[in-house]
């Protein structure tokens, strides 16, 4: 029961702080039903489970994870179905070929707006990094279309030079 308390402290401060940044970029609604499917059951257990039960998270000193490389299946599947669900998340404009390519779809700007929010959320409740350097400690870990690169970098710039 322990974890579950954690694991949604750390949702709703997550939330609140994407909520926060989503209205200064003009995008309330998005930061209001941020990361909803958090709690969906078939999500909220193996995170829950993963992130504050009896397995070790092993973490760069970004906050950084491999999602893909955990040993839990349920883990897994449940970060698969949050991709999948979540436009804010790069991986959902990644469209494999049937020939075994990539195509890599440029991100709506609202959803570039809330994938930065969510970077930026993030770091925030875990306490860690800024969002330009973790960006630049894990960006080439990303597939983004050439147009949101340009986007998000120059928001991250943007950020640097005010403060």
């Amino acid at each position: 029961m322990l974890r579950h308390i954690k694991y949604l402290k750390y949702v709703v401060v997550h939330r609140w702080f994407v909520f926060l940044e989503c209205c200064k970029y003009g995008i309330p609604w998005l930061g209001i039903i941020h990361d909803i499917s958090k709690f969906r059951p078939d999500e909220w257990f193996p995170y829950a489970n993963f992130f504050y039960g009896k397995n070790i998270v092993i973490r760069d000193n970004t906050g950084y994870y491999k999602p893909t490389d955990t040993g839990n299946k349920r883990f897994d599947f449940a970060w698969l179905l949050h991709q999948k669900r979540n436009k804010h998340h790069w991986q959902w404009w990644i469209l494999p070929e049937d020939e075994g390519k990539l195509k890599v779809l440029p991100i709506p700007i609202k959803y570039c707006k809330e994938m930065l929010c969510d970077w930026i959320g993030a770091g925030k409740a875990q306490e860690s990094s800024s969002v330009s350097c973790w960006y630049n400690k894990n960006s080439y870990k990303m597939t983004l279309h050439r147009e949101t690169r340009l986007w998000i970098e120059n928001q991250i710039e943007k950020r640097d030079l005010v403060g």
